[in-house]
């Protein structure tokens, strides 16, 4: 068995396959209690799991072996990126304080949810400025995955979001806003000149792709996750209107009559193609006549980002 408490990696990978070499960030003990192998012991994945919820088989070098979780054990070659002594630390529960923006995203914000839906939770930290000039620097993002919450240090927010990251674009425009700081209210008051064309590559682009390993599935397996397809249409549906409107329609309750069936697997993939061709077509028609400038305002939002650092100093 392990501590109880072992040091939290920020950002897990996915998962890691079998032969990759890691280090132990935790004691290893036997049944009774007894340490069998100190904290950094190198070893080799035998058996990876189908989720993080679940443990590495890891092997020794001395033939033995033990199970761990992923957040008791980090990448050989990414020892570098890990502390573990960091003075007056900061952990990632203690970063939640210095979320400035919460909102809901997911099914329920979109108009899309039945009775088992989450709550799904995103938005933006700031982080405090000593923590981000010291040595040991930000985590990108912050996570607490039993409650389904996930934010974004604010500089990485804005380049996702200049990027036209659909996620992220609709955290920005999500109706259902629990926590909005002045500087947070501030951001949502500009957000359209965080909109341009690179919408139309990068929506179309991800349903092209994501449809094109979905014919796979269907071929090779015969089944598809419908509320991935489900989702996948609303996004087109969604890209659509951004180029029309100029603004990310995140509450498709409208089209709910058509998506719904979709998600319930109650449509043929033959009837969701043609419906998936037809959106492809009117995108390209809005891309033709839309009126948002080929990039977004990178001047506006760099002026923002700064100023958000310096009241971060000023606190």
């Amino acid at each position: 068995m392990t501590e109880n408490n072992p040091i939290k990696i920020v950002n897990p990978h996915l998962i890691i396959p079998a032969g990759t070499q890691v280090v132990t960030l935790v004691e290893i003990r036997s049944k009774a209690g007894q340490p069998l192998r100190r904290k950094g012991t190198v070893g080799t994945i035998v058996k990876s799991p189908v989720d993080n919820e679940h443990a590495y088989l890891i092997r020794f070098p001395d033939g033995g072996q033990a199970s761990l979780h992923r957040q008791e054990l980090v990448i050989r070659k990414h020892l570098q990126n890990v502390d573990f002594d960091r003075p007056e630390p900061l952990s990632d529960r203690e970063l939640f304080d210095y979320v400035i923006y919460q909102c809901v995203i997911g099914s329920r914000a979109y108009g899309l949810d039945v009775e088992e839906s989450d709550m799904d939770r995103r938005g933006i930290y700031l982080p405090p400025a000593e923590l981000h000039w010291s040595l040991y620097g930000i985590p990108e993002q912050i996570e607490d995955s039993s409650n389904q919450e996930c934010y974004w240090e604010l500089q990485k927010f804005m380049i996702l979001t200049l990027k036209a990251n659909p996620n992220v674009l609709e955290c920005l425009y999500s109706p259902i806003v629990e926590k909005c700081t002045p500087l947070a209210q501030e951001l949502l008051d500009s957000r359209s000149s965080y909109l341009s064309k690179l919408v139309y590559q990068t929506y179309n682009g991800y349903v092209l792709s994501q449809f094109r390993k979905l014919e796979q599935d269907l071929r090779t397996r015969g089944e598809l996750k419908w509320k991935h397809v489900m989702h996948l249409v609303r996004l087109l549906v969604s890209g659509i209107t951004i180029l029309k409107e100029g603004a990310v329609p995140v509450n498709v309750g409208e089209y709910r009559d058509r998506l719904m069936p979709i998600r319930l697997g109650e449509v043929s993939w033959e009837e969701v193609n043609n419906w998936r061709l037809e959106l492809h077509k009117e995108f390209d028609a809005a891309f033709e006549t839309t009126k948002l400038p080929e990039r977004p305002d990178y001047e506006r939002a760099n002026l923002f980002l700064i100023k958000a650092r310096k009241e971060m100093v000023r606190q």
